[in-house]
């Protein structure tokens, strides 16, 4: 069996979260009955005439501007044009010779190796419809609700040679665009979605082999899986004798396989040309300069802050950003308190109740729980007044309920108990009932240290301090 080096490029399709679609004002909202959201532009009525969105514009050249691309100030809409039951003009609008956006890359991380990944362009366009296939019917419907919608499509160089580089690059790309507000990001609704054209070489050929594109792969872990699959198929293709045909496949996530869908069209298959109802779309250096400003802080940069803010290794950073709303929430908590000890309780018992109830961890606006609130826990339990095991359990009251730490701690009762006097009386009722474990502990099994403490806690319902609770345990035995 030969050796083989995977070439990677992708193709990401970007749902623009406007309120209206590209050249309509129809609107973008998912789950509304069937083609209720559709008007004579979106379902291609012959003369109804496309009026450009403003603040698609807008997104698209902050998607460009985070990537590090030029901003093309002149770009201009053409007809791509295909047939299929979805399309109803025959034709999608989109960019071609002129796109908004060209020549940026991506910085990703991999295993702590760096890479640099360019992005040869990104172009705006309209999606298209949604075909439904009726189950046990020899029929099929079209839903135009989506056809209109405005899209970037952000297309890589093909300098990824890993599924793990293409799933990296994937997701700086979701976190970028999510951070700027421009997407919700939802890969199960198709606001973010995936091409991936896949090929191999031999290692040591510099010339590419034959590629295929895998078509709308709609999470990270099946993108992972999906180029997977491509790659050990093709390489058993060549080891057989036989050739990669070019083509477009579909991959099935419950078989784990791609299956080929279509034979993939060259650019000239589509017959560009300049949508004639459209004129091209101007920026001016100010308004390019405005929308530069409006740039946040990208997660890239921000993992980097955190890691100096917190010590922490990067796997616990990249949850800690992964989302804009996260990331803040964690922020504004520890501004007030120790940021690793945020951190922590962030990355524990936090995340854990978000998962527990189902609530959303990027939504921070849904929670009862204020950033103050952690700040405040993280203080009682420096300050003596809780143990880090009380704070554990009753943190998913607080984030239930909202309510103020030190008032709950004082209501319920369960305030640590550090009182040298009350403690030592506990000690001594622990180890008048346990002489066997304290001649045993006297005769070297100080491993039961950890039993004795046990038993105080117990007694004193986890109110004991725990670090005056092995002073005095040490002292007595």
């Amino acid at each position: 069996m030969s050796a083989y080096e995977a070439i990677i490029g992708l193709e990401v399709h970007v749902q623009l979260a406007t309120a209206s679609k590209l050249f309509c004002s129809c609107p973008t909202t998912f789950g509304q009955p069937a083609n209720t959201n559709v008007c004579e532009v979106c379902s291609g009525m012959p003369g109804a005439l496309p009026v450009p969105n403003r603040q698609a514009v807008h997104y698209a050249a902050l998607v460009g501007l985070a990537t590090n691309c030029a901003i093309n100030r002149r770009s201009v809409f053409a007809r791509k044009n295909y047939f299929y039951p979805d399309l109803p003009a025959g034709y999608q609008i989109s960019q071609f010779e002129l796109p908004i956006c060209e020549h940026g890359f991506l910085e990703i991380d991999v295993d702590g190796v760096r890479k640099k990944i360019g992005i040869t362009r990104i172009h705006m366009e309209n999606d298209a419809g949604k075909n439904i296939h009726a189950q046990g019917e020899n029929l099929s419907y079209v839903d135009l609700n989506r056809a209109g919608t405005p899209l970037v499509e952000i297309v890589s160089e093909p300098d990824m040679r890993s599924s793990a580089e293409a799933v990296a690059y994937l997701k700086a790309l979701h976190g970028i665009v999510t951070y700027l507000g421009v997407c919700d990001g939802n890969m199960e609704e198709g606001s973010f979605r995936c091409d991936a054209n896949v090929s191999i070489r031999p290692l040591g050929v510099t010339t590419f082999g034959t590629r295929t594109e895998l078509k709308n792969v709609n999470s990270f872990r099946n993108v992972q899986r999906a180029i997977e699959y491509e790659i050990a198929r093709q390489q058993d293709v060549l080891d057989d004798g036989e050739s990669v045909i070019q083509e477009t496949r579909l991959y099935d996530a419950v078989k784990n396989i791609t299956a080929s869908m279509r034979s993939k069209e060259e650019a000239h298959d589509y017959r560009y040309f300049p949508d004639p109802d459209l004129l091209p779309v101007e920026i001016s250096s100010e308004e390019l300069e405005r929308w530069r400003a409006e740039l946040p802080e990208l997660p890239a940069s921000r993992s980097a802050r955190f890691m100096r803010l917190t010590g922490l290794p990067v796997s616990d950073v990249e949850i800690l950003v992964q989302s804009r709303g996260l990331a803040d929430f964690f922020e504004q908590a520890a501004a007030k308190a120790d940021p690793r000890k945020v951190a922590n309780m962030v990355l524990g018992p936090l995340l854990r109740e978000c998962n527990a109830r189902n609530v959303n961890p990027a939504k921070p606006e849904q929670w009862a729980m204020q950033p103050d609130a952690v700040a405040e826990l993280v203080h009682l339990v420096d300050e003596g007044m809780i143990s880090a095991k009380i704070a554990n359990d009753i943190f998913g009251d607080l984030f239930a309920t909202g309510d103020k730490p030190a008032e709950y701690v004082k209501k319920k009762g369960l305030a640590q108990i550090s009182d040298s006097s009350a403690l030592e009386a506990v000690v001594d009722d622990v180890l008048q009932a346990n002489p066997a474990e304290v001649t045993a502990y006297r005769g070297g099994k100080v491993k039961l240290m950890s039993f004795f403490v046990g038993q105080v806690m117990r007694a004193t319902r986890g109110k004991a301090n725990p670090a005056l609770v092995n002073a005095l345990l040490q002292k007595k035995l």
